[in-house]
């Protein structure tokens, strides 16, 4: 497991672990996959360069061409919340806060477009699904724990499903948006986000004027202990 051929190889340490041979390869793999794809021969183009045994690197991606998507994004996920100090977010409004946080996410894939497509196709295939979900709720997780969110209710887990609607609807658009720096992907997402903020709104606004309904039970109850 000797790393030394590639100036890539310096990102690595002497004796490296499974994990972090595979960060250090996701993001070759993702480069390399516009082209091929998520494949074997995708990797081994990567270990290649980055100097590592091609049978290490297959272990270090047991799964595949999912794993090696999972890891690219788990890769996305770090360099977003490195983009994104909280001490940077803390001076904005949520809204803010989230549309800062998914146009990272967009910086940060632009360069690989292609290769999203292709990670978001494989993904799509029937089978994958669960994993599909699994990773587009991680993202949403963090994006929100970045932006401050402590709700351990049931609104921990709208905001995130509401949160995946928005990043995956806005990451289709991206995909076929040509305009510059991706003005029309932001545009929609200005428009996504205040639809959102509009409901949250309305939802508090409900709940404030909600004019509590008479409780049969408590009805019944007073009749039987008038007394309580």
């Amino acid at each position: 497991m000797v790393m030394a051929q590639h100036p890539s190889a310096a990102t690595l340490p002497a004796d490296p672990t499974l994990d972090e041979i595979r960060a250090a390869l996701a993001p070759l793999v993702a480069a390399s996959a516009a082209f091929d794809g998520f494949t074997a021969a995708t990797l081994d183009e990567a270990a290649d360069a980055l100097g590592v045994d091609r049978d290490v690197a297959r272990l270090a991606f047991p799964g595949g061409a999912r794993d090696m998507v999972d890891a690219w994004f788990a890769t996305i996920d770090a360099a977003m919340a490195e983009r994104c100090p909280a001490e940077t977010l803390a001076t904005m409004k949520i809204r803010e806060r989230i549309t800062r946080l998914v146009e990272t996410r967009i910086d940060l894939f632009a360069p690989n477009r292609e290769s999203l497509r292709r990670a978001l196709a494989l993904l799509a295939l029937p089978g994958n699904a669960p994993h599909a979900a699994k990773l587009g709720w991680r993202a949403a997780d963090l994006m929100w724990r970045l932006a401050g969110d402590t709700a351990t209710d049931y609104n921990h887990y709208s905001k995130r499903a509401i949160l995946t609607g928005v990043y995956g609807s806005t990451m289709a658009v991206f995909l076929n948006d040509e305009s510059e720096n991706f003005a029309e992907t932001r545009a929609f997402l200005a428009r996504r986000i205040d639809n959102v903020m509009r409901f949250e709104a309305w939802k508090h606004r409900r709940a404030a004027h909600r004019i509590e309904r008479p409780s049969l039970a408590r009805f019944v109850g007073r009749l039987r202990y008038p007394g309580r």
